[in-house]
């Protein structure tokens, strides 16, 4: 069964830059900024201190499971 809030094509694709960017993290500002702050609130991104956007480790894993197909662990 299907528990988890559908990710839109658009945060999916911003999930996966928060893992292309590792710890740099995003800057806030960009065009993906609502998805950020959708990742947020969903608890698979946080923003730091300076701004910037960085994933979790529940994003880490959804982007495993979702966008890498990867089995859960």
């Amino acid at each position: 069964m299907w528990n988890e809030p559908y990710l839109e094509t658009c945060c999916r694709s911003a999930l996966h830059r928060l893992t292309l960017v590792g710890a740099i993290g995003r800057p806030e500002g960009l065009q993906d900024n609502p998805c950020l702050r959708r990742l947020q609130g969903m608890g698979l991104a946080r923003q730091r201190e300076d701004g910037r956007f960085v994933i979790t480790s529940a994003g880490t894993e959804r982007h495993a499971r979702e966008i890498l197909r990867k089995p859960a662990a």
